[in-house]
């Protein structure tokens, strides 16, 4: 086997055993996420009533029927648009938005270092959107 080839073979490892285990965690890191950067204006429970809330011109979002509100199915894409933000192609934290643009604060704490690569920091920003996804799919109401 050559060189490149036990390089190759080393980097699919770890990427597999990296990507298992984030599968594994990914509610977890949702869940936390969600109470570090979300739960001061949509509240611990989802519900719409973090503490910020009544400093906010517009009231949050119930997140909690997200599901009901569109016919019984939880809208992954959507939700990934509103969540990531970088979509609307305004600047800033907020742009134009209500909340925050979450993807690029995502990457942007993922470049914490010099050097940092932007394709790694771009795949850690989206496996956390992930995370929120399925966080906010187990906070669902019936």
């Amino acid at each position: 086997m050559n060189k490149q080839n036990i390089c190759s073979c080393v980097v699919a490892s770890l990427l597999s055993v990296t990507a298992s285990s984030w599968a594994q965690t990914s509610v977890a890191l949702g869940r936390a996420d969600f109470k570090d950067n979300c739960a001061s204006c949509h509240g611990h429970s989802g519900r719409g009533d973090g503490p910020v809330q009544s400093f906010l011109v517009k009231r949050p979002s119930d997140l909690t029927t997200i599901t009901q509100r569109h016919g019984g199915k939880f809208p992954q894409e959507l939700m990934w648009e509103v969540i990531d933000g970088r979509w609307s192609g305004d600047g800033g934290p907020h742009g134009s938005r209500e909340m925050p643009v979450w993807g690029q604060e995502f990457k942007a704490r993922a470049m914490t270092q010099p050097g940092d690569s932007a394709t790694i920091a771009e795949w850690s920003a989206r496996h956390r959107i992930v995370s929120l996804l399925q966080y906010l799919e187990t906070i669902q109401r019936p």
